[in-house]
């Protein structure tokens, strides 16, 4: 049979909540990680790398994938700084590899790196979810960050709606809507002010979807030679949500642009994050035509599964339930599998996390990451689990 896809959990370091222990009993063998302490842009010395390293082993896992090396903005603007960056993401991938950690996810966002504006969305059951709901996004950009030009990217009837939202929130549910919209990269507590976030959309006032696309090929074509020297599978994720939003532009969102990303700099080790969480909030991508038509790129795969609503909303569902064929996608990825397997490729054995667990159980006693509960991720982990033994049985 088939190799099984590699089991993982995201881990936050040292200060997660959830403990390496715990995530051991879930039976997964790969943790997912990153040294969220370094700023982007910064290098991740080896003996840094190291010392993480050890401490997962020593929990009897194995650093399976970073997430994320972050890109600094300036690399995403084409700014003065851009290539000084650039050598050191390439100093960084090195080191990782010196250490044997070869797989590395990363994304291309701008400013912010995923938008959810209901952190505690209870579903019938009263499992929490992550949400996002488009008027209160339209609200937040009409109303309160007051973005110049932002009345021509509504309708009549979602601004109507946007307004309609405001005027139902009191102050403490206004402050929570900015803090969630606002909120920095995973791994911290940090919080963008309007001013500071107004700040950051002028930065890019100047780059629009063509040139933030041409800035990610760069970045590509300059790195791309080290990392294939270096054995390092460069992997990346897919805009969260994929469409752009307060004025930003997003470039990694449909088949088209991972074609795009690939075509720019052609190499065994430049590939994909496939997250089918991402890229299910689009009801045009066909995930399962993409894994067939894309599945050779594809280093790394985040399953979970996102409930569109008719207005652009989404709110984070069930692994096997939402908006997403579960089955569908999980057979493709099994059939890219039997492919690598044919062609005598190494990685057959993809690694695979469960992303965005509810919070359920006793979940709630643990203030842990948005989306990173034990208890409802080890619930998502155990049903693809199953769903992969079922059908790898069944073909």
């Amino acid at each position: 049979m088939i190799a099984n896809l590699e089991q993982t959990f995201r881990w936050f370091g040292p200060n997660d909540p959830v403990s390496l222990a715990a995530i051991r009993q879930t039976g997964v063998t790969g943790i997912v990680n990153a040294l969220h302490h370094i700023k982007a842009g910064e290098e991740w010395g080896r003996e840094e790398i190291s010392q993480r390293k050890k401490i997962i082993e020593d929990a009897g896992l194995c650093w399976s994938v970073v997430e994320s090396v972050n890109i600094h903005e300036s690399i995403k603007t084409a700014s003065a700084e851009r290539d000084q960056y650039i050598e050191k993401y390439i100093v960084s991938l090195k080191n990782l590899s010196a250490e044997n950690i070869k797989t590395v996810c990363y994304n291309f966002m701008p400013v912010l790196d995923w938008t959810r504006t209901n952190l505690d969305f209870r579903l019938p059951n009263q499992a929490s979810a992550l949400r996002y709901h488009a008027p209160a996004v339209a609200a937040f950009d009409l109303y309160i960050l007051e973005r110049e030009g932002a009345e021509k990217e509504f309708s009549v009837e979602q601004q109507q709606a946007a307004k309609t939202y405001l005027d139902g929130l009191n102050a403490d549910e206004k402050t929570q809507l900015i803090n969630n919209v606002m909120a920095g990269l995973p791994g911290t507590t940090d919080v963008y002010t309007i001013d500071e976030f107004r700040g950051h959309l002028q930065k890019y006032a100047q780059t629009d979807a063509n040139a933030l696309r041409e800035n990610l090929a760069y970045f590509l074509q300059a790195i791309m030679p080290d990392a294939e020297a270096a054995g390092v599978k460069m992997c990346i994720h897919p805009d969260d949500p994929p469409f752009p939003i307060l004025g930003l532009p997003r470039v990694v969102s449909t088949e088209q642009d991972l074609k795009f990303l690939i075509d720019a700099a052609p190499s065994p080790s430049n590939g994909l994050t496939f997250c089918t969480g991402s890229l299910g909030a689009r009801g045009d991508n066909d995930l399962p035509g993409m894994i067939e038509r894309l599945g050779a790129h594809i280093h790394f795969l985040h399953l979970r599964n996102v409930q569109r609503e008719a207005d652009g909303s989404f709110y984070e569902a069930d692994h096997l339930g939402g908006s997403t064929d579960m089955f569908a996608v999980m057979k493709a990825i099994i059939l890219e599998q039997r492919k690598r397997e044919s062609n005598g490729r190494e990685d057959v054995a993809i690694p695979m996390r469960p992303d965005h667990g509810h919070k359920i159980l006793d979940d709630f006693n643990y203030n842990t990451y948005p989306g990173y509960s034990v208890s409802g991720r080890m619930k998502g982990l155990a049903e693809l689990r199953g769903l992969e033994l079922g059908i790898k049985r069944s073909i």
